[in-house]
């Protein structure tokens, strides 16, 4: 098990038990439906790849670079898409003046999470 990896998914866990329950009790009744599942898949995403995450710690045989790369890829992937819609739905709730390159960010995490997966395709396919 990788202690790093494993902390890294349960601190990213914990935030999206709670963006999530913030989603559901604290900003239904203040954003309309479409920023609700703005929210809502920002944290379905993020849930995804904290099982991902959780997923490589296992990994304890394959001491290789391309499970560390596909670590990086999910977390930078979390950060960017998942914390990208966040910031988009804040945005509309305060009247933010977020600069536009926010919306460029979203797909970029998502970049980051299919290369996530790509490397770790890799990876098991060189495992001996």
């Amino acid at each position: 098990m990788n202690k790093q990896i494993i902390v890294t998914g349960a601190l990213f866990g914990l935030l999206a038990v709670v963006a999530g329950a913030f989603g559901a009790h604290g900003l239904e009744a203040k954003l309309d439906a479409k920023q609700l599942e703005v929210w809502h898949t920002a944290v379905q995403y993020q849930f995804y790849h904290v099982f991902a995450l959780l997923f490589l710690s296992t990994f304890t045989r394959f001491k290789n670079n391309l499970i560390a790369a596909s670590y990086y890829l999910f977390t930078f992937g979390i950060i960017c898409f998942s914390g990208s819609l966040y910031l988009f739905v804040f945005g509309h709730l305060f009247n933010w003046n977020l600069p536009t390159v926010i919306g460029v960010i979203t797909p970029i995490g998502g970049l980051l999470f299919i290369a996530g997966w790509a490397t770790l395709a890799v990876a098991a396919i060189r495992n001996k």
